[in-house]
This record gives C-alpha cells, sequence and structure tokens, in this order.
C-alpha cells in the first residue's frame, strides 16, 4: 500500500485488503478473549485481577502502545461480565498493592526492584520468578478481601 499512488485504483484495492486484515485480527483476538474467558469463568469461583491503568502504562513506561495493543483491557470487562453472569466473583486489588515487590513467603517489601529484574531474592532465601511471586501476592490479598 505504501508503494501505491494515493487515490489510484490500486491505492483502493489496497487498502481494502489491509482493511480486512485487521479485521481478521481483531476477530480473532476477540475470539480467543472470549474462550479463555469463559475457561477461567467456568473454571474458577471467584478471580483476582490486579486493578491496573493501561493508559497511563502506555503513556508512562516505555512499552508505548504494545501495552494497549495487548487487549487486557477488554479481556478484564469480558471476565467480568462472565463472572457475573454465573454469580461468582472479581476481586480487583488495588493498583499500589505492592505485589511484585513484596515477599511472598516473609512479607518483606523490597524497596528497590527494577522492571528489569525478572527473579525476585529476598534475604529469607526465597529465590523466584517475580511474576509467579506477583501472583501468589495477588491471591493472599484477594483471599484476605473476600474474607474481611
Amino acid at each position: 500500500m505504501s508503494r501505491c499512488v494515493r487515490g489510484s485504483h490500486n491505492y483502493e484495492l489496497q487498502k481494502k485488503k489491509v482493511a480486512r486484515c485487521h479485521e481478521k485480527i481483531r476477530n480473532k483476538r476477540r475470539d480467543h478473549l472470549h474462550k479463555l474467558s469463559r475457561k477461567i469463568a467456568d473454571s474458577y469461583d471467584a478471580v483476582a485481577v490486579e486493578d491496573i491503568d493501561m493508559k497511563a502504562m502506555g503513556q508512562c513506561l516505555h512499552f508505548g502502545k504494545s501495552v494497549q495493543d495487548n487487549g487486557y483491557g477488554l479481556f478484564r470487562e469480558m471476565l467480568e461480565y462472565k463472572l457475573a453472569w454465573q454469580g461468582k466473583k472479581m476481586v480487583k486489588v488495588d493498583r499500589f498493592f505492592p505485589s511484585s515487590k513484596k515477599c511472598c513467603k516473609c512479607g518483606r517489601i523490597k524497596k528497590g526492584l527494577k522492571l528489569s529484574e525478572r527473579v525476585y531474592h529476598c534475604e529469607c532465601g526465597n529465590e523466584m520468578d517475580r511474576d509467579h511471586n506477583a501472583a501468589i501476592n495477588i491471591r493472599e490479598e484477594a483471599r484476605r478481601m473476600l474474607t474481611a
């Protein structure tokens, strides 16, 4: 399309082809998100998610548009209404909760944790993947919120 002359017949044909391609990708993504959210809603009675501000994340961090392009906001909405249909709960953990900085074993909070550090090391000897540690902390915070 970039090589076509704007306004020409071939340009219009290419424009339609590109639009069809984008529509296919959009439909595939929506289908995948629907299937995944249905699977999660059927499998669990309560689901805990971190209440992330995707717009701010896309503007502030070096991720840029890739954060907004992954469809997390749409997935969260789908999951929320599917859980509500079934009478199940969705717990949103506050975005300022230190899920990745807190040790899931001893509860110590590590102040200086860079995004490039993918393995979480704690003084108590706990050593695990940073995302796994955050997932455990989010789960435990959601349990605390449900029982309170």
